[in-house]
């Protein structure tokens, strides 16, 4: 079953937005830092989830199917630990939560929030470093590059020009 998430995308975004919105101009100038922060902390967690694969060779041996360490290894297609509708469902509620949260005052923690922004990015950078790396050694790619082409045998120059023999 493939899933076509191009309709829950624009609503998610529609509800990224009011959450936004709700933050920064609803409630005053960019308030709700902590709420914000989890938030990010948890669609990072998700993310991992997504471009994971279900069968880790890292974290145990399994005599399923395995990824693909050389070339001679058979195609063995990618499956993800968190599937795709499963993350977007995930990512909404999660919006919708911090959403309510924005509604009560004891949520609004006063924090500097440069450092809880530049704590999460060193955490969103060193996190992809690892999952690129697990990427590039256990040679997987979590997402389609489009249909595969492959170049068959192509008729040569004398073959074209000489009479077919029946």
């Amino acid at each position: 079953m493939t899933n076509d998430s191009t309709e829950s995308v624009p609503s998610d975004f529609r509800l990224q937005t009011r959450f936004i919105i709700c933050c920064g101009l609803a409630r005053g100038f960019l308030r709700f830092y902590i709420v914000s922060y989890g938030l990010g902390i948890y669609i990072l967690n998700l993310l991992i989830g997504f471009l994971s694969p279900l069968d880790d060779p890292e974290l145990e041996p399994s005599d399923g199917p395995m990824l693909p360490t050389k070339g001679s290894d058979e195609f063995k297609p990618f499956i993800r630990r968190l599937p795709e509708f499963k993350f977007w469902y995930a990512i909404t509620k999660a919006f919708c939560v911090a959403f309510l949260m924005t509604f009560f005052s004891m949520f609004d923690v006063p924090v500097f929030w440069p450092i809880l922004l530049c704590y999460w990015i060193v955490l969103f950078v060193l996190t992809m470093k690892r999952q690129i790396m697990h990427m590039i050694k256990y040679k997987y790619i979590p997402f389609n590059l489009g249909k595969q082409k492959y170049g068959g045998k192509k008729a040569s120059a004398s073959s074209r020009s000489s009479p077919r023999a029946d």
